[in-house]
């Protein structure tokens, strides 16, 4: 996705009229096991309540709002997450590469999964807040906590994180079997990997990722013959991709190909 993509944001279309959404890199000190921070910002003062929609990574983002003033750890997300927003607000976030943060984990990375957990409860530790901190100042109080339990090179995640970007650029990859195949180790193996560092399998994650693309497809507005799509994506037919498609972004590639259409014509693109 990179920092200026819109994969994973649900009907973007809309949402980024109602929000604003900024993404930087780590320090290089970081990068190991950060992907990006993130920042989202609103101001619907006068407006209805926004919900907008995400179908997450298969990653923890450790995120920071001056509404709730503390830090909340987000798990690995199966189900689409919808974000209320409401008045004014912001959050500030730090997103973690898909095997960055089992090391700092206090639990196994599978307790975590479609769970929200305060920061101690999920790595054992807390970072000091200053009173009334806004989440344009979490930043610096974030990495310094980052750097106090920066885990040491760990291969095997390293190993999990190039799968999991595989799965993610390569539409080629169908099965868990073609990850399995890269790595040189067994399904089972890959499994079990899979579930210690990021706390879902192989198979889920490369299911999540054929989904985003096919959703991706379609917010941009172009024309899909779903049974080509479904060929490409590695699907046995059109029906199993628009079972999986519903299961996961909550309505059929028809009624999200509208909805993401009305909203276009709302903001002027289509």
């Amino acid at each position: 996705m990179g920092l200026n993509g819109t994969r994973g944001i649900l009907n973007p279309e809309e949402g980024l009229t109602r929000f604003g959404l900024a993404r930087e890199l780590p320090p290089a000190d970081l990068a190991g096991f950060v992907e990006h921070f993130w920042s989202v910002q609103w101001d619907l003062e006068g407006q209805p309540p926004f919900e907008q929609e995400t179908l997450p990574y298969p990653c923890v983002h450790l995120s920071f709002a001056a509404a709730a003033a503390a830090f909340e750890v987000h798990g690995p997300g199966t189900r689409r997450f919808v974000a209320h927003l409401s008045g004014r607000g912001r959050v500030h976030g730090t997103r973690f590469k898909p095997a960055g943060f089992f090391a700092l984990a206090a639990v196994p990375m599978r307790e975590l999964v479609d769970r929200v957990v305060t920061l101690q409860e999920a790595t054992g530790r807390t970072a000091a807040i200053p009173e009334n901190a806004e989440p344009a100042a979490v930043r610096p109080i974030v990495e310094s906590f980052l750097r106090r339990i920066a885990p040491a090179p760990d291969q095997s995640a390293d190993l999990v994180n190039r799968l999991v970007a595989l799965a993610q650029e390569d539409r080629h990859v169908a099965r868990a079997d073609d990850l399995a195949g890269v790595a040189g180790v067994s399904v089972r193996s890959l499994h079990r990997l899979f579930e210690r560092y990021v706390g879902v399998g192989p198979k889920w994650i490369v299911r999540r990722a054929r989904v985003q693309e096919a959703a991706e497809r379609v917010a941009r507005g172009a024309h899909v013959d779903w049974a080509a799509v479904a060929q490409e994506l590695g699907y046995h037919d059109q029906a199993h991709l628009i079972r999986d498609f519903r299961a996961q972004i909550g309505f059929t590639p028809a009624a999200y190909a509208r909805r993401c259409e009305a909203a276009a014509r709302a903001v002027g693109r289509g």
